[in-house]
C-alpha cells in the first residue's frame, strides 16, 4: 500500500485530468480556492453528517480492477468517526453484491453520504485500513462538500421484511432493467484513476446524479448515456474518466430496496451535434456495459418513490430587483395556506417549458420572510441558463408551475451570539431572508449583514435592506463594490472597495462568539471559511451555503 501524502501548498488537490477538464470547460482558477475547500480530514459537521446517516454510497474496484459502485446501509450510527481523520462503517456488502469481498484491507474507496430528505450531501474518499466481520475502518485521503443540486427530496423508512438479496449477473439489460434506468430520477457512479507517484488526489470517488425521469438514456442494451450539466467545477468524475476510462453505475429501486450496478468502458462526449440535444447539458458521458448484477431485496429501506409532493403555484409579482437579478412572488393555486419555510431554506420547483419535453427542476433560495401566503424567489439570469431565461423573459404574473415543500438546512442556530451574514451576488437571497426574521422576532442581538456585488447596478434589494435596519442600533450594514462605478458614492453606495474577505470580517466583528452565515460561489466561500478558521474562528461557528 502506497503511503499518501500529506496535503500542502505545493501539492494540487486535483490529478492531471481534473485539471484538465476544468481547463477544457473554461473553469480555471478552481485550483486556487479548492485547496481550502479540499481538505485531508473531516471537519466536525462532516463527521457529525456522516454519523446521522443511514445508508452509504461507496465506489472501489473489484478483482479485475473495475469500479463499481454500491450501497451500505445500517441503523443511524452504524458510521462512526473516531477522529477527524478516519471513518468506521459497521456494514459490509449484501451477499452477491459486485463487490462482496472487495472491500479489504488496502482498497481505494470513495464514499458519499447524501440525506434525501435535506438535500444535503458531503464526500471523502481514501483508503481502508482495516476490514472485518465487524465492518471497514477507513482513513481519509480528501473530503469535501457539493453543493444540492439536481437531489430529488425523500423521506425514508425501514421495511420489516427481511432482505431476499437474490443476486443475478449478465451482460446485457433485459426489458425491465432498461425501464428501471428509464424512469430513475437518480443514480449513483463509482470512478477512479491511480496515477504515478503519490498523491492524496489519487484513488476512487463516489458521486451522485439527479434530473428529471427520463434523464438517462437507454441507447441500447449494453450502452446508455446521460446529459452532465454544470456543477461544483472540481469534475473528480469527468476527470477519472478522461484518464481511466472505466465507470460504475448504481441504480437503486426506492420502493423495493433492490440494486442494479453496472460496470463497463466510459466515455465523455464534450461537443458533438448530439450535446445540444440535452438543453442545459455541457457534455454527454456514455458507458458501455461490461458486466450488470441485479441485486432483488437488497435493502431495508424504503424511500418516497417520487420525491415530496407537488404543489401548484401562481406568480402574482415579479420585481425587477438589480440589472440580472428579478424577484417571483408565488401563492397557491387554491388561495390555502403554504408550509411555512425556515429562513434561510430553498424552493424545489418545476416548470415546463417550449421545446423542452419533461418538466425542468431547479432550486431557488427563499428570500423573503417566512410566511405561509407567498413564496419570494430571486433568480439571477444566467447567459445559457435554461430556466433563469424562461423565468425572467417568458414567466409573467398569472403563470403556473409546481413546487415542492421547502427544504434544507441552511438556517439560523439557536440564539447563541452576534449573528454575521455574509453574501456575494445572489447569494444574498437566504441571508436577507434570515435579515427578515431577525428583524420580525425583534432579535437583540449583534447583526451583521455584509454584501459584495460588482457595483451599484448589480446590488439587488438595497433598498429593502435599507428599511430593514432603519433605527435598529444592533444592526449593521457593510457593502463591499469590487469595481464600483463613476455613480457609485462611497459611503452612500457601499463602504470598502474589493472583496468580501477574512480580513474585511476580522476588522468588522470581535466577538468570537458570533456565528457566520455564508453564501456565495463555492471559491468565495472555500476562501472565507480558510481565512476565518486561520483567525480562530471555531468551525462549527461557520455555516455556509453555497449556489
Amino acid at each position: 500500500m502506497k503511503p499518501i501524502d500529506q496535503m500542502s501548498e505545493t501539492v494540487s488537490p486535483f490529478h492531471d485530468g481534473e485539471r484538465r477538464v476544468q481547463e477544457r470547460l473554461g473553469d480555471f482558477g478552481v485550483e486556487r480556492w479548492a485547496r481550502g475547500a479540499i481538505r485531508d480530514f473531516m471537519p466536525d459537521q462532516h463527521r457529525n453528517f456522516f454519523q446521522d446517516q443511514p445508508f452509504m454510497i461507496v465506489s472501489a474496484r473489484d478483482e479485475k480492477g473495475r469500479p463499481w459502485a454500491t450501497v451500505l446501509e445500517g441503523p443511524v450510527g452504524f458510521v462512526r468517526s473516531p477522529d477527524p481523520t478516519s471513518l468506521e462503517i459497521l456494514s459490509g456488502p449484501v451477499a452477491g453484491d459486485a463487490l462482496e469481498g472487495s472491500l479489504s484491507k488496502g482498497a481505494d474507496i470513495g464514499l458519499v453520504g447524501i440525506e434525501l430528505a435535506t438535500r444535503r450531501r458531503n464526500r471523502v474518499n481514501g483508503r481502508l485500513v482495516g476490514a472485518d466481520d465487524d465492518g471497514l475502518r477507513f482513513t481519509v485521503g480528501q473530503s469535501f462538500g457539493n453543493c444540492p443540486q439536481y437531489i430529488r427530496s425523500r423521506d425514508y423508512w425501514w421495511s420489516d421484511e427481511e432482505p431476499a438479496g437474490v443476486a443475478t449477473r449478465s451482460t446485457a439489460l433485459s426489458d425491465a432493467q432498461q425501464n428501471w434506468i428509464r424512469s430513475a430520477d437518480t443514480f449513483f457512479i463509482g470512478s477512479g484513476y491511480e496515477g504515478q507517484g503519490q498523491n492524496r488526489s489519487f484513488g476512487m470517488d463516489a458521486s451522485h446524479r439527479g434530473g428529471e425521469r427520463g434523464f438517462v438514456e437507454v441507447v441500447s442494451a449494453s450502452k446508455i448515456r446521460f446529459p452532465d450539466y454544470a456543477g461544483n467545477k472540481f469534475y473528480n468524475t469527468l476527470g477519472n474518466i478522461l484518464l481511466d476510462g472505466r465507470a460504475g453505475f448504481l441504480f437503486l429501486d426506492f420502493s423495493t430496496g433492490s440494486l442494479l450496478q453496472l460496470t463497463g468502458k466510459a466515455s465523455i462526449d464534450f461537443d458533438s451535434e448530439d450535446v445540444a440535444r440535452f438543453a442545459g447539458a455541457r457534455q454527454l458521458v456514455s458507458l458501455e456495459i461490461e458486466e450488470i448484477v441485479e441485486i432483488s431485496g437488497a435493502l431495508r429501506l424504503r424511500w418516497q418513490e417520487d420525491g415530496s409532493t407537488a404543489r401548484s403555484l401562481r406568480l402574482v409579482e415579479k420585481t425587477w430587483e438589480s440589472t440580472n437579478v428579478t424577484s417571483f412572488v408565488f401563492e397557491s393555486r387554491d388561495g390555502g395556506p403554504l408550509p411555512v419555510h425556515t429562513a434561510g431554506q430553498h424552493l424545489p420547483i418545476e416548470i415546463m417549458i417550449p421545446q423542452i419535453d419533461a418538466k425542468v427542476q431547479r432550486t431557488y433560495s427563499l428570500s423573503g420572510p417566512p410566511n405561509e401566503s407567498r413564496y419570494r424567489i430571486s433568480v439571477k439570469r444566467e447567459a445559457d441558463g435554461l430556466v433563469s431565461r424562461f423565468l425572467h423573459d417568458k414567466l409573467e404574473v398569472g403563470a403556473m408551475l409546481e413546487a415542492r415543500k421547502p427544504a434544507g438546512d441552511f438556517v439560523l442556530q439557536e440564539d447563541r451570539g452576534p449573528v454575521v451574514l455574509v453574501s456575494a451576488g445572489v447569494g444574498v437571497t437566504p441571508v436577507l431572508s434570515m435579515l427578515h426574521q431577525l428583524v420580525e422576532e425583534n432579535d437583540a442581538r449583534e447583526i451583521w449583514f455584509v454584501h459584495g456585488a460588482r457595483d451599484g447596478g448589480h446590488h439587488p434589494f438595497r433598498g429593502e435592506v435599507s428599511e430593514l435596519v432603519k433605527g435598529r442600533t444592533n444592526i449593521r450594514t457593510c457593502t463591499v463594490y469590487s469595481r464600483p462605478h463613476a455613480e457609485d458614492l462611497h459611503g452612500r453606495d457601499y463602504q470598502e472597495k474589493g472583496r468580501v474577505s477574512a480580513d474585511l470580517l476580522a476588522g468588522l466583528v470581535s466577538n468570537t462568539d458570533a456565528d457566520y452565515y455564508l453564501c456565495g460561489p463555492a471559491g468565495f466561500l472555500a476562501e472565507l471559511k480558510s481565512g476565518l478558521e486561520a483567525r480562530g474562528v471555531r468551525e462549527d461557528k461557520i455555516h455556509d451555503e453555497t449556489f
